[in-house]
């Protein structure tokens, strides 16, 4: 028993203090934002979707491509719903690169809904040679693929049903691109054409700071003001929202058919408690009966 609690008490230990070295690592904690979309019966919002698509459209894509993503989705249910005659005319904005004709030569044409959101470079070797040598990275499964350490055992509650914590992508995203920092610390060296974000691992990243107040314009309301602020924070949350549909696109649906599987199993329980209960009664009742003939037998 003793060396049992002494290997339990070394595990928990070493996890955390694994948990603790990553936080230090990745630099503070991002703080876990209210999104829309969080929890069991978390939704999208439509709007927030329309805009955010509108950011990646006029800020990002002009370094990030959207591979996983075509013109069609943009109109799918769940989804920034935009209407047919809407993709229509977005992909006919765009020149889809097409071919070979009758002639065996390649040619350009106007997008169609079902072409795929076309990237800002030719190829990965391109998209490096005007990045400094790295090319970005494709935004379409971000939401998903980013995430943090919040050390100690919260890792264990972040996996309980109903309460758990799985929007650490979003809440990363949101914290990196509100980050940037024009003076870093004193004790931190940002070398040439690199910059400084509070949330970046290691602190020091090649992607300078992409949002600004005022940089995208959004419609105006009834009130004839915009219908959000445009501001950072809001330009954020909006990309945001949007690149977590593109990782999961068909999230109201999983969550819409695990709801109805969770509440099938609920009723099959209840049946078949009740079922067992029907039937054992009825075989304890004759076992009770039997007694008194087994004690005169005896």
């Amino acid at each position: 028993m003793i060396r049992t609690r002494a290997l339990v008490a070394a595990a928990l230990a070493a996890i955390l203090s694994a948990g603790a070295a990553s936080a230090e690592d990745h630099g503070p904690v991002p703080h876990r934002e209210k999104w829309t979309f969080s929890g069991v019966f978390g939704t999208f919002d439509q709007a927030q979707l329309q805009r955010g698509f509108q950011v990646y459209r006029e800020v990002c894509s002009n370094c990030h491509s959207l591979s996983y993503i075509r013109f069609r989705n943009l109109e799918q249910e769940g989804g920034p719903d935009f209407s047919a005659a809407q993709v229509k005319a977005l992909a006919a904005e765009y020149k889809v690169k097409d071919g070979p004709n009758d002639s065996g030569d390649m040619f350009e044409r106007p997008g169609r809904p079902a072409d795929k959101i076309p990237a800002p470079f030719p190829n990965e070797q391109a998209a490096a040679a005007a990045n400094g040598g790295k090319a970005p990275p494709d935004l379409s499964l971000m939401a998903k693929a980013r995430t943090f350490a919040r050390g100690g055992l919260w890792f264990i509650i972040d996996w309980l049903p109903f309460v758990g914590y799985t929007e650490q992508g979003p809440d990363y995203i949101h914290a990196l691109l509100n980050g940037y920092k024009d003076e870093p610390p004193k004790d931190v060296t940002v070398p040439p054409g690199g910059h400084y974000n509070e949330y970046y691992p290691g602190h020091v990243i090649a992607m300078p700071k992409p949002l600004s107040d005022g940089q995208v314009t959004y419609a105006k309301g009834a009130n004839g003001q915009p219908v959000a602020p445009e501001t950072v924070d809001q330009y954020s949350r909006d990309v945001t929202a949007f690149l977590m549909w593109t990782a999961e696109p068909h999230l109201l649906a999983r969550k819409s058919l695990g709801l109805r599987a969770i509440l099938f199993l609920l009723v099959l329980a209840g049946l078949l408690y009740y079922v067992k209960k029907k039937i054992w009664s009825d075989v304890g009742g004759e076992t009770h009966g039997l007694q008194p003939e087994l004690h005169k037998t005896s």
